[in-house]
């Protein structure tokens, strides 16, 4: 008897697990009966011991009769997910599914007899050999595939490939079909008569291609897929067209470029042409953009659909891309990445155009010099940083003092210790008081007499490096 089990209740009020290979690959293929005996089965695993795991204790749970049971697990072993250990008394071990796909499973020859000999009266230009053969098996076996729909699937492949034709080939074909469930021989009849159907249109585009190859399954396979993604004829053509041009006389090339336009759902041949057009311009949009970045790229193709695709679409103009590479340049904003992030920051702000962009750089170098002129008056000779622009902001908008009274404050901090500190410290004591004029700024402090500044200042229109690092520092902080 185990040492440790689950009580009765322990084990009705938990879970039974079942492999998602069992759910895809048997449960579909298998009898109800089956399928009950082994779901039950596993869930009497977690509980072995059990007085009542026995043949007729399972028998009378499921209602079915101790020859139906052992019926049913004798199927489960053929299927390689159960061993039958004993007949008397009947003992039963579930094996892990996936070594039961990754082993080889032994067949019953004569369990296929006929198949073998139509199989090899259709591949009549050479010998079936025994691992051939295992993988037809497997293929009937493992996928559930009928036998004459496989037949019918060798003898296809035969009258496209030749009656040689080697049988990575087929299994290739056969592996493909069942995975999409094409498995009955209605099922693989219906297939070939649409790819029959859609021969003449194929054959039509591989002569626009220049392609005069023997035709396989894979290349009907692919214009089936276009036509029921719905490419219709005139635009297969056009698309073959464009492909013999640059040189691409080949379906999987046609069948990249088809991926494409169809993840963009451009489905008529005006929207490809537009499309194309508007690429072409977008490849020299990020030809100098990557220039300008000091970068290079041998396919802009990617730089097209990643990055300037998205910065179009965004808002952003050819020429506004290019002044943003340029000071990303100078800035040592050197990778589309972290251009990407400064245009996302733009656009956050509502940057779109040259324009806006002038204006919001006179604005924000403005403000700097600004706080550069508070921190020469306090006796400071260092750059402007994000922390000096965050306190201006609050002096100025958020509790609105003035300019001539942050002047005046200044002159009370000159020659402290932590002047920037002792500034900030005495205008939140002028925000705390109301005070909003020099006059009550001196009554205040009790001081006479006041030391004026001028801050006025122009801009041109040619930015030092200082000021574009200052330019860029300043959005630094905006998030995304």
């Amino acid at each position: 008897m185990a040492f440790c089990k689950y009580s009765i209740d322990m084990l009705a009020n938990n879970t039974t697990a079942v492999d998602n290979i069992f759910i895809n690959n048997y449960l579909p293929f298998a009898d109800a009966k089956n399928v009950k005996v082994y779901l039950y089965g596993l869930y009497k695993c977690q509980d072995g011991d059990a007085r009542d795991n026995t043949l007729e204790s399972f028998a009378n749970e499921l209602n079915l009769s101790k020859e139906e049971i052992e019926a049913a697990f004798t199927y489960w072993q053929e299927q390689g997910l159960v061993q039958i250990l004993n007949v008397i008394p009947f003992e039963v071990r579930y094996l892990p599914i996936s070594d039961v796909l990754s082993n080889t499973k032994k067949y019953n020859a004569k369990k296929y007899e006929s198949f073998n000999a139509q199989a090899q009266e259709i591949l009549s230009g050479r010998m079936i050999t025994p691992n051939e053969y295992r993988e037809y098996y497997d293929i009937i076996e493992r996928m559930h595939m009928e036998k004459d729909a496989l037949l019918m699937i060798i003898n296809y492949c035969v009258n496209i490939k030749g009656n040689n034709v080697g049988y990575a080939y087929i299994t290739a074909v056969a592996k493909d079909w069942a995975n999409q469930k094409v498995l009955s021989t209605k099922q693989v009849e219906e297939r070939l008569i649409q790819f029959e159907n859609l021969k003449s249109g194929l054959e039509f585009v591989c002569k626009l291609l220049g392609i005069k190859k023997t035709l396989g399954i894979e290349d009907r396979a692919l214009y089936q897929k276009w036509t029921e993604e719905g490419f219709d004829s005139e635009v297969l053509c056009y698309v073959a067209k464009k492909c013999k041009a640059k040189g691409k006389s080949n379906l999987v090339y046609m069948d990249n470029i088809l991926d494409k336009y169809y993840s963009q759902r451009l489905m008529t041949a005006s929207e490809i042409d537009l499309y194309e057009q508007e690429k072409t311009a977008s490849l020299q949009i990020a030809k100098q953009t990557t220039k300008n970045l000091g970068l290079y790229y041998e396919n802009l193709e990617p730089v097209v659909d990643n990055y300037i695709f998205k910065w179009i679409n965004l808002g952003f103009s050819e020429k506004m891309i290019e002044e943003i590479s340029n000071y990303c340049f100078k800035t040592n904003v050197r990778t589309l990445e972290g251009m990407n992030n400064v245009l996302e920051k733009f656009h956050k702000l509502g940057i779109l155009t040259e324009k806006s962009l002038e204006e919001y750089f006179v604005e924000v170098l403005a403000v700097d010099k600004k706080i550069k002129t508070v921190l020469e008056n306090i006796g400071l000779s260092r750059n402007v940083n994000q922390f000096d622009r965050d306190k201006y902001k609050i002096w100025t908008q958020i509790w609105q003092i003035p300019d001539d009274v942050i002047d005046y404050a200044c002159t009370l901090s000159t020659g402290k210790d932590q002047p920037m500190q002792y500034l900030s410290s005495i205008l939140s004591s002028f925000h705390d008081k109301n005070i909003k004029t020099v006059e009550d700024a001196k009554n205040s402090f009790n001081i006479l007499g006041s030391k004026e500044t001028n801050s006025n200042f122009s801009t041109g229109r040619s930015y030092t490096r200082e000021e574009l690092n200052s330019f860029f520092q300043s959005i630094e902080e905006i998030e995304i």
